[in-house]
């Protein structure tokens, strides 16, 4: 069974990590995603934590989310490599591409132009900003969305004050926006004919996914600081708490779960309590309510809790390790670790987030390098065998990554 996007063609100018895992997630799902890079390749390339894949140009941050991608490496500043770049965006459903609005128009190959020559193409930016606005030209990173959209005040506790989270959650959130605008835009050209504009914005797409807490004041009135490790609930009994030998989160939120809680405590009583009948009265009397959970804690470690509360239907876990993860059994259910092999042997890499009865995501080849697949795309564009020679002979096209990199 083919799979959702196969037959469509996809022009992939973005780099670092927003714009190419969006088009990542195309990838998987069978799109057919031609990876432009300049000569020498993606700056994510070179990253750490691993100098050895550094040294490759292949840095285990850039593998994660660039398999399943052909690659061609282009010099923009030339007109050849613009006039390659339209003679391929005539055959092409989708451009992507994350720089500042603005820089693609400049060279050349931007919205205006690219649609001229395909009037059918959806042209998808992903930026800090977007297209429009006062800051639309603004340089964006994970880190200041992070910090500009509201998500760091709502992160971290009073003791630390406002914390990042552990990985770079606004990039994630574009990139995956960036490829449901696209479907979105592919499913209505369907019916529409049409192409179009598709502009993501780092920012916009933070606030989304945390809507709740925006309603929360524009409706509610509330403003919500840094909770720790408590739940959006604010409930006491949907946070981090102490065990014999280190923490293990509980999820308890409705009253079912603190009944069941309260009986694998040996305390089934509580939901009688005064201070504890309700969400109001648990939240008003946190500190009580804690000592006590916590006085039972103490007598086992993480793992015993974990499986004890879990079988008592109270919802909680430990906390995992990623090495811990990757070992769970439950995963061999699921498609998300996927196998891949490469010249340097088989490497593990995560996959499509969901599954599908039939036609699903999966990794069919591994990153590449720049200007891997430069003969192939080029000569399915028309271009001859000389014509492709003289334009690596000019440095219109490259290979390979760039030898003072590598030994940094």
């Amino acid at each position: 069974m083919s799979k959702p996007f196969k037959g469509v063609r996809v022009l992939d100018f973005t780099q670092v990590f927003a714009g190419p895992f969006g088009s990542y997630q195309l990838a998987l799902l069978g799109a057919d995603v031609v990876k432009i890079e300049r000569p020498g390749g993606d700056d994510m390339r070179y990253g750490p934590p691993n100098k050895a894949w550094s040294d490759r140009g292949l840095s285990t941050s850039w593998m994660a989310i660039n398999s399943n991608k052909r690659n061609i490496a282009l010099d923009l500043t030339k007109p050849e490599a613009v006039a390659i770049v339209k003679r391929l965006a005539e055959t092409a459903d989708v451009v992507l591409e994350n720089f500042r609005p603005g820089v693609m128009e400049k060279l050349g190959i931007g919205w205006p132009q690219l649609s001229a020559v395909n009037p059918r193409l959806i042209y998808a930016a992903v930026s800090g900003f977007g297209h429009t606005g006062p800051d639309s030209r603004a340089a964006a990173y994970d880190g200041k969305i992070q910090a500009m959209s509201g998500l760091m005040s709502i992160t971290g506790s009073e003791e630390t004050g406002p914390t990042r989270a552990g990985f770079a959650v606004c990039d994630a959130i574009g990139g995956m926006t960036l490829a449901f605008g696209v479907s979105s835009a592919l499913y209505q050209r369907t019916h529409t004919g049409k192409g179009q504009m598709v502009d993501v914005a780092m920012l916009d797409a933070a606030m989304t996914f945390m809507s709740s807490f925006f309603v929360d004041y524009t409706v509610g009135g509330h403003v919500q600081g840094p909770s720790g490790n408590r739940a959006q609930s604010r409930l006491p009994t949907a946070d981090l708490f102490k065990v014999k030998d280190g923490h293990i989160l509980l999820a308890v939120n409705n009253e079912k779960q603190f009944a069941a809680l309260s009986k694998a405590i040996g305390h089934p009583d509580l939901a009688k309590d005064p201070r504890f009948v309700d969400w109001p009265t648990r939240i008003a009397n946190d500190a009580a309510l804690r000592a006590i959970i916590e006085d039972v804690f103490a007598a086992n470690d993480a793992a015993y809790w974990d499986d004890y509360l879990s079988k008592a239907d109270v919802p909680c876990a430990r906390v995992w390790t990623i090495p811990e993860v990757m070992k769970n059994p439950q995963l061999a259910h699921r498609p998300v670790l996927q196998e891949v092999d490469t010249e340097h042997g088989r490497l593990t890499m995560i996959g499509s987030g969901f599954r599908m009865e039939h036609g699903g995501g999966s990794i069919e080849f591994p990153p590449r390098l720049p200007g891997a697949d430069t003969d192939e795309v080029l000569s399915a564009a028309g271009y001859s065998t000389a014509e492709i020679a003289a334009f690596r002979a000019s440095g219109v096209v490259a290979e390979g990554i760039e030898l003072d990199r590598r030994k940094k």
